[in-house]
């Protein structure tokens, strides 16, 4: 199991894109959450089986549409304390 801490920056607020993450979560099997963030990040905390990550961080990259756009990725690999059950949507 991995964990991953994710920092995305660029017009990623407003956009859709808690809901296409989270769409993107269920599709590749991913369990974590994803909020967003006072200064106009987004802040994602993923986990699941290594490959099922890539892709769900590679899809995280291209964005849900062309109103948003992704500037910037941060991804903070993480030791697994807690394994999540479900993705959801923080507010």
């Amino acid at each position: 199991m991995r964990q991953v801490h994710v920092i995305v920056s660029g017009r990623v607020q407003g956009v859709g894109f808690r809901a296409f993450t989270q769409q993107v979560a269920v599709e590749t099997d991913v369990m974590g959450w994803v909020e967003n963030r006072d200064d106009g990040s987004v802040e994602i905390k993923a986990q699941g089986e290594d490959n099922k990550v890539d892709a769900f961080l590679m899809q995280v990259r291209k964005g849900p549409s062309f109103f948003a756009k992704v500037k910037n990725i941060e991804i903070t690999e993480e030791d697994v304390e807690t394994a999540f059950q479900k993705f959801e949507i923080k507010y």
